[in-house]
Protein backbone atom coordinates (compact mmCIF):
# COMPACT_ATOMS: atom_id res chain seq x y z
CA UNK A 1 0.00 0.00 0.00
CA UNK A 2 1.76 3.48 -0.94
CA UNK A 3 1.03 6.03 1.73
CA UNK A 4 1.25 9.61 1.98
CA UNK A 5 3.72 12.04 4.07
CA UNK A 6 0.94 12.67 6.80
CA UNK A 7 2.72 15.94 7.39
CA UNK A 8 1.34 17.22 4.86
CA UNK A 9 -2.16 16.49 6.75
CA UNK A 10 -1.20 19.39 9.49
CA UNK A 11 -1.07 22.19 6.92
CA UNK A 12 -4.25 23.93 8.21
CA UNK A 13 -5.83 25.20 5.10
CA UNK A 14 -4.66 26.42 1.46
CA UNK A 15 -1.60 28.28 0.72
CA UNK A 16 -2.31 32.44 1.77
CA UNK A 17 -1.57 33.68 -1.41
CA UNK A 18 -3.87 30.99 -3.61
CA UNK A 19 -6.25 31.51 -0.79
CA UNK A 20 -6.09 35.38 -1.80
CA UNK A 21 -6.49 34.49 -5.69
CA UNK A 22 -9.34 31.87 -5.35
CA UNK A 23 -11.74 35.25 -3.49
CA UNK A 24 -10.50 37.59 -6.05
CA UNK A 25 -11.35 35.01 -9.20
CA UNK A 26 -14.95 34.47 -7.30
CA UNK A 27 -15.41 38.41 -7.34
CA UNK A 28 -14.54 39.00 -10.78
CA UNK A 29 -17.12 35.77 -11.91
CA UNK A 30 -19.81 37.76 -9.99
CA UNK A 31 -18.43 41.55 -11.12
CA UNK A 32 -17.78 41.03 -14.55
CA UNK A 33 -16.28 44.24 -15.89
CA UNK A 34 -15.32 46.09 -12.55
CA UNK A 35 -11.63 47.04 -12.81
CA UNK A 36 -9.47 46.19 -9.54
CA UNK A 37 -6.64 47.61 -8.42
CA UNK A 38 -4.07 45.24 -7.16
CA UNK A 39 -2.17 46.33 -4.00
CA UNK A 40 -1.81 42.38 -2.59
CA UNK A 41 0.66 39.70 -4.07
CA UNK A 42 3.72 40.96 -4.76
CA UNK A 43 4.05 40.27 -8.26
CA UNK A 44 6.04 43.12 -10.26
CA UNK A 45 4.54 44.73 -13.11
CA UNK A 46 7.61 46.64 -15.07
CA UNK A 47 9.31 45.18 -17.56
CA UNK A 48 12.70 43.47 -17.32
CA UNK A 49 15.69 45.91 -17.71
CA UNK A 50 16.97 46.81 -21.25
CA UNK A 51 20.04 45.39 -20.22
CA UNK A 52 18.66 42.42 -19.16
CA UNK A 53 16.85 42.06 -22.46
CA UNK A 54 20.09 42.80 -24.99
CA UNK A 55 22.21 40.12 -22.61
CA UNK A 56 19.12 37.82 -23.19
CA UNK A 57 18.55 37.86 -27.51
CA UNK A 58 22.74 37.39 -27.58
CA UNK A 59 22.91 34.48 -24.97
CA UNK A 60 19.89 33.11 -27.21
CA UNK A 61 21.82 33.56 -30.60
CA UNK A 62 24.50 31.68 -28.54
CA UNK A 63 22.25 28.61 -28.93
CA UNK A 64 21.36 29.04 -32.00
CA UNK A 65 25.01 28.49 -33.01
CA UNK A 66 26.94 24.79 -32.86
CA UNK A 67 30.20 26.35 -31.96
CA UNK A 68 28.75 28.16 -29.20
CA UNK A 69 25.85 26.37 -28.22
CA UNK A 70 25.39 25.24 -24.17
CA UNK A 71 23.54 22.21 -22.53
CA UNK A 72 23.55 21.49 -18.94
CA UNK A 73 25.29 24.11 -17.09
CA UNK A 74 26.82 23.98 -14.00
CA UNK A 75 24.40 23.39 -10.98
CA UNK A 76 25.93 25.98 -8.67
CA UNK A 77 25.70 28.14 -11.50
CA UNK A 78 28.33 29.58 -14.13
CA UNK A 79 31.27 31.31 -12.62
CA UNK A 80 30.98 34.53 -14.88
CA UNK A 81 27.64 34.79 -12.61
CA UNK A 82 29.07 33.67 -9.74
CA UNK A 83 31.82 36.12 -9.49
CA UNK A 84 29.94 38.78 -10.52
CA UNK A 85 27.48 38.59 -7.84
CA UNK A 86 30.72 38.11 -5.26
CA UNK A 87 32.70 40.90 -6.19
CA UNK A 88 29.61 43.07 -6.63
CA UNK A 89 26.62 42.10 -3.66
CA UNK A 90 29.44 41.45 -1.04
CA UNK A 91 33.32 42.58 -1.32
CA UNK A 92 31.98 45.61 -2.59
CA UNK A 93 30.08 46.25 0.87
CA UNK A 94 33.27 44.79 2.95
CA UNK A 95 31.87 40.88 3.01
CA UNK A 96 34.36 38.52 2.33
CA UNK A 97 32.52 36.45 0.07
CA UNK A 98 34.03 34.75 -2.90
CA UNK A 99 32.52 32.79 -5.73
CA UNK A 100 32.71 29.67 -4.57
CA UNK A 101 30.05 30.13 -1.56
CA UNK A 102 27.70 31.25 -4.10
CA UNK A 103 24.85 28.86 -5.80
CA UNK A 104 22.68 30.11 -8.48
CA UNK A 105 19.04 28.78 -7.93
CA UNK A 106 16.03 29.41 -9.88
CA UNK A 107 14.11 31.17 -6.87
CA UNK A 108 15.04 31.83 -2.90
CA UNK A 109 11.40 30.61 -2.32
CA UNK A 110 12.83 27.18 -3.47
CA UNK A 111 15.72 27.13 -1.85
CA UNK A 112 14.42 28.97 1.73
CA UNK A 113 11.77 25.81 1.73
CA UNK A 114 14.88 23.20 0.18
CA UNK A 115 17.43 24.28 2.74
CA UNK A 116 15.57 22.65 5.86
CA UNK A 117 16.36 19.36 4.27
CA UNK A 118 20.35 19.48 6.00
CA UNK A 119 19.21 19.63 9.43
CA UNK A 120 17.93 16.87 11.47
CA UNK A 121 14.49 16.52 12.01
CA UNK A 122 14.31 16.91 15.76
CA UNK A 123 16.14 20.15 16.18
CA UNK A 124 14.41 23.60 17.67
CA UNK A 125 13.22 25.76 15.44
CA UNK A 126 12.38 29.19 15.78
CA UNK A 127 10.55 31.50 13.43
CA UNK A 128 8.65 34.97 13.44
CA UNK A 129 5.10 35.77 13.91
CA UNK A 130 4.15 37.26 10.83
CA UNK A 131 5.72 35.78 8.55
CA UNK A 132 6.79 34.47 4.81
CA UNK A 133 4.29 31.02 4.83
CA UNK A 134 7.19 28.92 3.04
CA UNK A 135 9.16 28.89 5.82
CA UNK A 136 7.17 27.12 8.46
CA UNK A 137 4.97 25.27 6.45
CA UNK A 138 8.12 23.44 4.20
CA UNK A 139 8.52 22.59 7.84
CA UNK A 140 5.46 21.79 9.28
CA UNK A 141 5.83 19.33 5.60
CA UNK A 142 9.29 17.77 6.65
CA UNK A 143 7.78 16.46 10.21
CA UNK A 144 9.42 19.09 12.18
CA UNK A 145 6.70 20.52 13.97
CA UNK A 146 3.55 19.21 15.98
CA UNK A 147 -0.17 20.04 15.04
CA UNK A 148 -1.39 23.21 14.87
CA UNK A 149 -3.71 24.15 17.85
CA UNK A 150 -5.17 27.83 17.96
CA UNK A 151 -3.25 28.66 14.57
CA UNK A 152 0.04 27.75 15.87
CA UNK A 153 1.81 24.54 15.26
CA UNK A 154 3.66 22.77 18.48
CA UNK A 155 7.44 22.65 18.87
CA UNK A 156 7.92 25.85 17.32
CA UNK A 157 9.38 29.17 19.01
CA UNK A 158 7.19 31.74 17.54
CA UNK A 159 9.59 35.18 17.37
CA UNK A 160 6.88 37.80 17.86
CA UNK A 161 6.75 41.08 15.78
CA UNK A 162 4.52 43.65 16.64
CA UNK A 163 4.03 47.44 16.96
CA UNK A 164 5.52 47.52 20.65
CA UNK A 165 9.09 46.22 19.25
CA UNK A 166 8.77 47.61 15.84
CA UNK A 167 8.22 44.40 14.25
CA UNK A 168 11.64 43.26 14.85
CA UNK A 169 11.73 39.91 16.84
CA UNK A 170 13.28 39.86 20.32
CA UNK A 171 16.10 37.17 20.63
CA UNK A 172 14.78 33.61 21.55
CA UNK A 173 14.22 33.39 25.35
CA UNK A 174 14.93 29.76 25.36
CA UNK A 175 17.74 27.95 23.12
CA UNK A 176 16.43 27.51 19.62
CA UNK A 177 18.96 25.59 16.53
CA UNK A 178 17.36 27.24 13.30
CA UNK A 179 16.57 30.75 13.17
CA UNK A 180 14.39 32.42 10.42
CA UNK A 181 15.13 35.89 9.74
CA UNK A 182 13.80 38.21 6.79
CA UNK A 183 14.85 41.68 6.53
CA UNK A 184 14.02 44.07 5.18
CA UNK A 185 10.69 42.04 5.88
CA UNK A 186 7.86 40.57 4.31
CA UNK A 187 5.15 41.04 5.32
CA UNK A 188 6.12 43.95 8.17
CA UNK A 189 8.43 45.98 5.95
CA UNK A 190 10.31 46.34 9.20
CA UNK A 191 14.31 46.69 8.69
CA UNK A 192 16.84 45.43 11.10
CA UNK A 193 19.94 48.22 12.22
CA UNK A 194 23.36 47.21 12.39
CA UNK A 195 23.16 46.37 16.14
CA UNK A 196 20.40 44.33 15.87
CA UNK A 197 21.47 42.20 13.56
CA UNK A 198 24.54 41.83 15.84
CA UNK A 199 22.58 40.35 18.54
CA UNK A 200 21.42 37.94 16.52
CA UNK A 201 24.95 36.92 15.10
CA UNK A 202 26.28 36.93 18.68
CA UNK A 203 23.26 34.85 20.38
CA UNK A 204 23.65 32.10 17.33
CA UNK A 205 27.33 32.15 17.96
CA UNK A 206 26.91 31.77 21.60
CA UNK A 207 24.05 28.74 21.40
CA UNK A 208 25.92 27.12 18.28
CA UNK A 209 22.49 28.34 16.44
CA UNK A 210 22.21 28.63 12.89
CA UNK A 211 20.41 31.37 10.93
CA UNK A 212 18.83 31.27 7.46
CA UNK A 213 18.29 35.16 6.61
CA UNK A 214 16.17 36.03 4.01
CA UNK A 215 17.69 39.64 1.92
CA UNK A 216 15.26 39.19 -1.20
CA UNK A 217 14.19 43.03 -0.78
CA UNK A 218 17.75 44.10 -0.43
CA UNK A 219 17.92 46.61 -3.04
CA UNK A 220 14.96 48.62 -1.41
CA UNK A 221 17.52 49.77 1.10
CA UNK A 222 18.49 53.37 0.90
CA UNK A 223 19.25 54.34 4.55
CA UNK A 224 23.17 54.04 3.92
CA UNK A 225 23.27 53.07 7.57
CA UNK A 226 21.51 49.89 6.98
CA UNK A 227 23.23 46.47 6.18
CA UNK A 228 22.47 45.02 3.27
CA UNK A 229 23.67 41.48 4.07
CA UNK A 230 24.54 39.99 7.11
CA UNK A 231 27.56 38.92 6.40
CA UNK A 232 28.39 42.71 6.95
CA UNK A 233 28.24 41.73 10.68
CA UNK A 234 31.38 40.07 11.85
CA UNK A 235 30.86 35.83 13.04
CA UNK A 236 28.21 35.66 10.70
CA UNK A 237 29.32 33.55 7.96
CA UNK A 238 29.79 31.30 10.80
CA UNK A 239 26.71 30.93 12.02
CA UNK A 240 24.35 32.07 8.70
CA UNK A 241 23.19 31.63 5.27
CA UNK A 242 21.56 34.37 2.87
CA UNK A 243 18.98 33.81 0.01
CA UNK A 244 18.82 36.55 -2.14
CA UNK A 245 16.57 37.09 -5.67
CA UNK A 246 16.34 38.70 -8.61
CA UNK A 247 12.75 38.41 -8.70
CA UNK A 248 11.96 41.99 -6.77
CA UNK A 249 15.05 44.05 -7.80
CA UNK A 250 15.39 43.27 -11.74
CA UNK A 251 11.41 42.07 -12.11
CA UNK A 252 12.38 38.32 -12.98
CA UNK A 253 9.30 36.73 -10.89
CA UNK A 254 8.48 35.17 -14.23
CA UNK A 255 12.18 34.55 -15.76
CA UNK A 256 13.51 32.78 -12.33
CA UNK A 257 16.79 33.38 -11.23
CA UNK A 258 18.33 33.69 -7.14
CA UNK A 259 21.14 32.43 -5.05
CA UNK A 260 22.14 31.39 -1.96
CA UNK A 261 24.82 32.09 -0.09
CA UNK A 262 26.63 28.92 2.11
CA UNK A 263 30.07 30.66 3.11
CA UNK A 264 32.91 27.83 3.75
CA UNK A 265 33.37 28.69 7.69
CA UNK A 266 29.19 28.61 8.13
CA UNK A 267 29.09 25.14 10.67
CA UNK A 268 26.59 22.65 11.55
CA UNK A 269 27.06 19.35 13.92
CA UNK A 270 26.92 15.84 13.80
CA UNK A 271 24.79 13.83 16.81
CA UNK A 272 28.34 13.56 18.34
CA UNK A 273 28.76 17.02 18.19
CA UNK A 274 31.64 16.86 15.32
CA UNK A 275 31.63 20.09 13.01
CA UNK A 276 30.19 19.89 9.29
CA UNK A 277 30.83 22.27 6.46
CA UNK A 278 27.00 23.41 5.64
CA UNK A 279 28.68 24.22 2.38
CA UNK A 280 29.40 21.01 1.25
CA UNK A 281 26.15 19.69 2.29
CA UNK A 282 24.52 22.37 -0.09
CA UNK A 283 26.91 21.65 -2.79
CA UNK A 284 26.49 17.71 -2.79
CA UNK A 285 22.25 18.75 -2.48
CA UNK A 286 22.13 20.62 -5.40
CA UNK A 287 24.22 18.38 -7.55
CA UNK A 288 22.15 15.66 -6.88
CA UNK A 289 18.64 17.65 -7.47
CA UNK A 290 19.63 20.43 -9.88
CA UNK A 291 20.16 21.03 -13.25
CA UNK A 292 20.70 24.57 -12.70
CA UNK A 293 19.62 27.36 -14.04
CA UNK A 294 20.17 28.54 -17.82
CA UNK A 295 22.23 30.04 -19.36
CA UNK A 296 20.56 33.20 -21.23
CA UNK A 297 18.85 33.51 -17.87
CA UNK A 298 22.31 33.50 -16.39
CA UNK A 299 23.58 36.18 -18.96
CA UNK A 300 20.67 38.68 -18.44
CA UNK A 301 21.04 38.40 -14.65
CA UNK A 302 25.00 39.11 -15.14
CA UNK A 303 24.19 41.81 -17.29
CA UNK A 304 22.40 44.02 -14.02
CA UNK A 305 26.03 44.61 -12.59
CA UNK A 306 27.05 46.65 -15.39
CA UNK A 307 27.20 50.02 -15.44
CA UNK A 308 23.84 50.68 -17.27
CA UNK A 309 22.37 47.55 -15.55
CA UNK A 310 22.75 48.90 -12.05
CA UNK A 311 21.70 51.94 -12.80
CA UNK A 312 18.30 50.26 -14.56
CA UNK A 313 17.23 48.44 -11.42
CA UNK A 314 18.03 51.20 -9.61
CA UNK A 315 15.42 53.55 -11.69
CA UNK A 316 12.83 50.23 -11.20
CA UNK A 317 13.20 49.99 -7.76
CA UNK A 318 13.40 53.84 -6.81
CA UNK A 319 10.01 53.80 -8.91
CA UNK A 320 8.48 50.83 -7.08
CA UNK A 321 9.45 53.14 -3.41
CA UNK A 322 7.85 55.96 -5.24
CA UNK A 323 4.42 54.65 -5.28
CA UNK A 324 5.44 53.09 -1.55
CA UNK A 325 5.69 57.12 -0.47
CA UNK A 326 2.84 57.92 -2.48
CA UNK A 327 0.39 55.11 -0.27
CA UNK A 328 2.19 56.06 3.11
CA UNK A 329 1.45 59.58 2.98
CA UNK A 330 -2.30 59.00 1.57
CA UNK A 331 -2.63 56.57 4.41
CA UNK A 332 -1.12 58.53 7.32
CA UNK A 333 -3.50 61.35 6.07
CA UNK A 334 -6.31 58.61 6.69
CA UNK A 335 -5.18 58.13 9.57
CA UNK A 336 -3.55 54.85 9.71
CA UNK A 337 -0.75 53.59 11.89
CA UNK A 338 1.76 51.54 9.16
CA UNK A 339 5.16 49.70 9.08
CA UNK A 340 7.60 49.66 6.07
CA UNK A 341 7.41 51.92 2.92
CA UNK A 342 10.89 53.00 3.20
CA UNK A 343 13.48 50.65 2.49
CA UNK A 344 11.14 48.48 1.66
CA UNK A 345 8.42 47.67 -1.17
CA UNK A 346 5.61 47.02 1.37
CA UNK A 347 3.35 48.90 3.68
CA UNK A 348 2.34 46.81 6.71
CA UNK A 349 -0.75 48.54 7.50
CA UNK A 350 -3.06 48.03 11.09
CA UNK A 351 -6.44 47.71 10.78
CA UNK A 352 -9.76 47.38 13.53
CA UNK A 353 -11.13 43.92 13.34
CA UNK A 354 -10.53 41.04 11.69
CA UNK A 355 -7.92 41.32 8.56
CA UNK A 356 -9.74 39.01 5.90
CA UNK A 357 -12.70 40.99 6.97
CA UNK A 358 -11.30 44.00 6.17
CA UNK A 359 -10.12 42.25 3.16
CA UNK A 360 -13.23 41.36 1.99
CA UNK A 361 -14.42 44.84 2.60
CA UNK A 362 -11.50 46.40 0.50
CA UNK A 363 -12.36 44.16 -2.15
CA UNK A 364 -16.08 43.86 -2.14
CA UNK A 365 -16.98 47.84 -2.03
CA UNK A 366 -13.95 49.41 -3.42
CA UNK A 367 -12.30 47.01 -5.27
CA UNK A 368 -9.11 46.80 -3.82
CA UNK A 369 -7.07 43.98 -3.44
CA UNK A 370 -4.55 43.51 -0.22
CA UNK A 371 -3.39 40.45 1.64
CA UNK A 372 -4.49 39.81 4.82
CA UNK A 373 -2.37 40.08 7.73
CA UNK A 374 -3.87 36.48 9.57
CA UNK A 375 -2.16 34.58 6.71
CA UNK A 376 1.24 35.46 7.76
CA UNK A 377 0.24 34.24 11.66
CA UNK A 378 -1.42 35.07 14.46
CA UNK A 379 0.65 38.56 15.18
CA UNK A 380 -0.35 39.49 11.50
CA UNK A 381 -4.38 39.52 12.86
CA UNK A 382 -5.72 43.16 12.69
CA UNK A 383 -3.37 44.36 9.77
CA UNK A 384 -3.56 44.10 5.74
CA UNK A 385 0.23 43.86 3.81
CA UNK A 386 -0.21 46.16 0.72
CA UNK A 387 2.59 46.39 -2.20
CA UNK A 388 3.72 48.78 -3.81
CA UNK A 389 4.54 46.76 -7.08
CA UNK A 390 2.36 48.22 -9.08
CA UNK A 391 1.70 51.51 -11.49
CA UNK A 392 2.14 54.74 -9.36
CA UNK A 393 -1.59 56.14 -11.09
CA UNK A 394 -3.08 52.58 -9.83
CA UNK A 395 -1.35 53.30 -6.28
CA UNK A 396 -3.12 56.74 -6.10
CA UNK A 397 -6.63 54.82 -7.73
CA UNK A 398 -6.26 52.43 -4.69
CA UNK A 399 -5.61 55.27 -2.37
CA UNK A 400 -8.83 57.15 -3.75
CA UNK A 401 -10.93 54.10 -2.95
CA UNK A 402 -9.49 53.71 0.12
CA UNK A 403 -10.56 57.20 1.37
CA UNK A 404 -14.11 56.12 0.63
CA UNK A 405 -14.10 53.61 3.89
CA UNK A 406 -14.02 56.52 5.86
Amino acid sequence: MIKINENYLKLEADYLFASVASRVREFEQKNPGRELVWMGIGDVTQPLPPACIVAFHRAVAELAQRQSFRGYGPSAGYGFLREAIARHDFQARGADISADEVFVSDGAKCDSANVQELFARELRLAIPDPVYPVYLESNVMAGRTGVARDGRYEGVTYLEATPANGYVPDLPAAPVDLIYLCFPNNPTGATATREQLGNWVDWARANRALILFDAAYESYIRDPDLPHSIYEIPGAQQVAIEFRSYSKSAGFTGVRCAYTVVPAACTAYTADGAPVALRELWRRRQDTKSNGVSYPVQRAAEALYGAEGQRQVRALTDGYLANAACALDALGRLGYRCSGGSNSPYIWLQVEGDSWTFFDRLLQRHGVVCTPGAGFGRCGEHHVRLSAFSSLAHTREAMRRMAGMH
